[in-house]
């Protein structure tokens, strides 16, 4: 049967950002298809997302770590093997975003979104693939950008770091997938979380934005569910260095 490809019962999955929006939702639809979470996130508040799965009768674990540190990356892994002696899924969605215009951009700005953006998720894309590897399996999921195909506005650290995402992926499928482990990342396109609280509030930007999107309406975290399940699971299995677009259409303008 074809839904049993969406299954992911009896697999384990680590997603970081899990904390809140994006990241806490796809941790949620990882485990109602089956799968017990890694709940990672700097933020306290993911022992909240580990107590909503393990409602939903999944195991799963939460790990505050900061991820703008490589060297917590060890940690998170070896977490993950103690209580649950295996790797399938990394979903890497923590991601942080900086505002200003290029002119007065800060260095310090600019190092805070790539180190967490960029250098965490290659690194701990590695250090999964090398778990991965010895389980001859694994799938891997990117969480990039429209801006990995645009340049934005104000946003010049974010915009790099989002490219980066999206040719990392490409490149890593590249690699990886003799080893059968399955790159590719989810492009969301203007979604309803707090990280756009403040677009969502401007009366100008907002506006712009609504009026471009086909679909007429913010996404929300839910509409990544189906995405996300999707590469995940068996049903992928073929799709390599793919960036899947969820945006209500704005890319299509």
């Amino acid at each position: 049967m074809i839904l049993d490809k969406f299954s992911l019962a009896g697999r384990t999955a680590i997603v970081t950002g899990a904390s809140r929006g994006l990241g806490q939702s796809m941790a949620l639809a990882l485990a109602e298809a089956g799968a017990d979470i890694v709940a990672v996130a700097s933020s306290a508040k993911v022992t909240d997302t580990a107590a909503a799965i393990k409602s939903l009768g999944r195991r799963s674990i939460a790990i505050q770590e900061n991820l703008a540190d490589i060297h917590t990356i060890p940690a998170i892994i070896e977490k993950t093997l103690a209580e649950f002696q295996r790797i399938d899924i990394l979903v890497n969605c923590a991601g942080i975003i900086r505002r200003a215009p290029a002119l007065e951009f800060s260095e310090q700005d600019w190092d805070n979104v790539i180190d967490v953006n960029q250098k965490t998720l290659f690194f701990l894309c590695q250090a999964a693939a090398k778990q991965m590897i010895k389980q001859n399996r694994g799938k891997i999921i990117n969480i990039a950008s429209i801006l990995s195909f645009q340049g934005g506005i104000i946003v010049p650290s974010y915009t790099a770091s989002k490219s980066a995402v999206a040719g990392l992926t490409k490149a890593l499928a590249n690699e990886w997938a003799a080893y059968g482990i399955n790159v590719n990342a989810i492009a969301p396109g203007y979604m309803a979380t707090e990280m756009t609280a403040a677009l969502q509030a401007d009366s100008e930007r907002s506006p712009a934005i609504l009026a471009r999107i086909p679909q007429g309406r913010w996404g929300t975290p839910e509409d990544l569910q189906g995405a996300v399940v999707f590469l995940a699971s068996d049903a992928s299995n073929y799709l390599q260095g793919h960036v899947l677009v969820v945006d209500g259409g704005w890319l299509s303008r």
